[in-house]
């Protein structure tokens, strides 16, 4: 048995023009890019990595670019920032001002 997963992020990469990688949806739509780019005077390469138009950073290895511009994308379908409501703690009272509190009990507990 083998724990890897089945499926990677590199997988949503259709090459083309040379160089370029297109990041793709299962619906077909593209969502990113990853570039390939000579550095330190064509000495080195490396692999800009490209979401909505921005650069979101820079990989030395293909499969890290792709999975960087993925993980934006995956993070882009989801809420952001704290949860709406903290279940009624003290936290949701303090920023409602004029909520009250549960009543306390009276007189001793058995």
């Amino acid at each position: 048995m083998h724990d890897q997963p089945d499926w990677h992020p590199i997988m949503a990469a259709v090459e083309g023009p040379t160089g370029v990688w297109r990041m793709v949806a299962p619906d077909g739509v593209q969502y990113g890019t990853v570039e390939l780019r000579r550095v330190m005077h064509g000495a080195d390469v490396r692999y800009k990595a490209v979401w909505r138009g921005d650069v979101i950073g820079w990989a030395t290895t293909l499969r890290e670019a792709c999975f960087r511009v993925h993980m934006a994308y995956v993070s882009a379908h989801g809420p952001s920032g704290a949860p709406m409501a903290d279940w009624g703690g003290a936290g949701w009272r303090t920023q409602h001002r004029g909520a009250s509190a549960p009543p306390r009990p009276r007189g001793r507990l058995p």
